[in-house]
């Protein structure tokens, strides 16, 4: 007994060196597996956003007054992929699409940042960290979809279907809803756009003579323009004004009808 007693004090000794020795090895293991974790959830995390932006929402930049007051010059807004591809276009919306046929050659753009700066804000907006700068795509109103007239009138209004359209709530203040003359029938697969500051956008009106008549072939929307999110004191959503939801459905009798008179003055809308 005396024997076993004296054992037990160097037993718990060994135990305590061998403990010891356990946690010195695993010391480093342990930053080493910190440090993995942290890469693997670093790269899932970059593979969700990149996912989320391919497939689901992007954030954009606003390089133009084409849109204002409805949206300012740096503005952020984010666009659902969703909703177009799975709803479609609808008059009224606020869309993101890419350059149909060289229109950015009449709108202002936002410089690119060169360099390494350049490079690294490339790749974040590629894997939707920070918004796009809009390069390579405009932001307009769907004015008109497959199948509908959109025309001017003596009164320098837009009329869609022979309606007019109320465009006040969302026009630039001081704005006439167009300075020049156009009649067009919307053809199927495509949308007829236009900037809510009207004197200062690039839009389908001054597009007839390009490869597409100055429409927007569906495949080009990258999607809708559905909230304002930054600065914080325009935080808000884009939604479909009411003057759009009266217009009625394209018919024989408005495709048929007589041209509108020119507006004292106005000639045809040309670049």
């Amino acid at each position: 007994m005396v024997d076993t007693g004296r054992t037990r004090p160097r037993a718990a000794h060994s135990s305590d060196r061998h403990s010891q020795a356990r946690r010195r090895r695993s010391a480093p293991t342990t930053v080493g597996g910190l440090l993995r974790e942290a890469v693997v959830v670093l790269v899932v995390a970059l593979v969700l956003a990149s996912l989320l932006r391919a497939f689901v929402v992007q954030a954009f930049v606003i390089p133009s007054g084409s849109m204002e007051d409805t949206l300012d010059i740096n503005d952020r807004v984010v666009v659902s992929k969703l909703t177009t591809r799975i709803g479609g276009v609808d008059r009224g919306e606020v869309v993101v699409f890419s350059d149909p046929d060289n229109w950015l050659l009449a709108e202002p753009v936002a410089q690119t940042p060169t360099g390494a700066g350049g490079a690294v804000r490339r790749g974040l907006q590629f894997v939707g960290l920070v918004p796009n700068d809009a390069q390579g795509h405009l932001i307009k109103r769907v004015i008109g979809v497959a199948g509908d007239r959109v025309q001017s009138d003596a009164q320098s209004r837009v009329r869609v279907n022979g309606q007019v359209l109320a465009e006040s709530d969302y026009l630039k203040p001081g704005v006439n809803p167009t300075d020049c003359t156009f009649d067009v029938t919307v053809p199927a697969g495509s949308v007829f756009v236009l900037g809510d500051n009207r004197s200062n956008s690039g839009d389908s009106r001054y597009h007839a003579a390009d490869r597409n008549g100055g429409m927007v072939p569906l495949g080009l929307v990258t999607g809708r323009a559905v909230a304002r999110v930054w600065p914080v004191d325009r935080i808000g959503g884009l939604g479909v004004p009411s003057t759009f939801q009266t217009v009625p459905a394209p018919s024989a009798a408005s495709r048929d009808a007589a041209a509108q008179p020119a507006a004292p003055g106005a000639s045809a809308c040309s670049r």
